[in-house]
């Protein structure tokens, strides 16, 4: 649990790239739409990986996918898509690449139905942050009754690759949980 600083941490103090992500952004409550958007799509695409795979691929992600702005992916076609595959840069999934581009437009869907994205996410827990006190990183759930109802309804408006341990996994990165382990020094903070 202890880095090369004195700080404890749930995880990543292996890796400073890891540790930085963990550090400033794991957990924080988050409500700006793009990077809800950005996460939404970047936990697609870590299915079946590792979450260092990712965050090492993030900045060739965000220019691929234009900043993550929904409605310019929204707009992504056959030559975008022969794009994406020849990217090396990201992950080169059809499937993953497909959804993301259609992702895009059911998040735009739900922008006009609830005025923001942020909106309709965290009206699942009244607006508030899921306060957990995990002690081991083995308590922690891949899903919970609250992601399968999300991811559920997720669906049922037409999203793709956002199966309940997923959506637990945006959950998590977005704030809508803490899941800091409680001895972990950014538990309290958040």
């Amino acid at each position: 649990m202890k880095g090369s600083d004195p700080k404890l941490r749930c995880w990543g103090e292996v890796d400073p790239l890891l540790a930085d992500y963990h550090d400033r952004e794991w957990g924080v409550p988050l409500r700006d739409d793009r990077k809800l958007f950005e996460f939404l799509v970047l936990e697609g695409f870590q299915a079946g990986l590792s979450w260092m795979t990712i965050l090492r691929k993030r900045k060739n992600f965000r220019k691929a996918f234009a900043g993550f702005d929904p409605k310019k992916v929204a707009r992504f076609a056959a030559p975008d898509i022969k794009r994406l595959l020849g990217d090396a840069g990201i992950i080169r999934n059809k499937l993953k690449i497909e959804a993301a581009i259609h992702n895009a437009k059911r998040f735009l869907e739900v922008q006009k139905e609830f005025g923001s994205f942020a909106a309709y996410m965290w009206s699942f827990v009244d607006g508030k942050s899921i306060r957990n006190r995990f002690r081991r990183l083995s308590d922690l759930p891949a899903r919970t009754p609250l992601s399968d109802r999300i991811s559920a309804d997720l669906k049922r408006r037409g999203f793709k690759f956002v199966g309940s341990t997923i959506v637990y996994a945006h959950m998590q990165a977005t704030g809508m949980v803490n899941d800091h382990l409680t001895s972990c020094f950014r538990h309290g903070e958040i």
